[in-house]
C-alpha cells in the first residue's frame, strides 16, 4: 500500500469518492493511486480529452459531461460519494480563444453543478 502523503495514515481509506476526469493523464493517475489504497472510486468523464484505456477498470465508470446537470445529479443520487476529486475540465487554450463561452459551460458551469 502506498501512502498518498510520505509517513501519515489514510484516514478516509475505504471511502467512495467520484474523479471528475478521471479517464485523462492526471485524473487517470489519481484513480489508479486511490485504488491501490483501497478506495471505491467513481469515474464521471465524457472522453473528450480523456482515453477510456486510462479508465482502471476497478473504477465504476460513467461517460457523462459534468455540465449535464441531470445526470451529473443521477450519479450522485446512485453512487453516494464521500468526497469528490474534480479534474474534468476543457484543457485547450486555443479553443477556449475561440469559443469562450463553451469553455465557461465546460469549466465554469459544469464546476457549478458538482457543488
Amino acid at each position: 500500500m502506498t501512502n498518498l502523503v510520505p509517513g501519515t495514515k489514510l484516514v478516509i481509506m475505504g471511502k467512495k469518492v467520484l474523479v471528475t476526469g478521471g479517464a485523462g493523464f492526471i485524473g487517470s493517475h489519481i484513480v489508479d493511486l486511490l485504488i491501490d489504497n483501497n478506495y471505491k472510486v467513481v469515474i464521471v468523464d465524457d472522453l473528450s480529452s480523456g482515453r477510456e484505456e486510462n479508465v482502471n477498470k476497478k473504477a465504476r465508470f460513467y461517460k457523462l459531461d459534468i455540465s449535464d446537470q441531470n445526470g451529473l445529479a443521477e450519479v450522485f443520487k446512485q453512487e453516494k460519494p464521500d468526497y469528490v476529486c474534480h479534474e474534468a475540465a476543457q484543457i485547450s487554450v486555443s479553443f477556449s480563444v475561440r469559443h469562450p463561452l463553451f469553455d465557461v459551460q465546460t469549466n465554469i458551469l459544469g464546476s457549478l453543478n458538482l457543488l
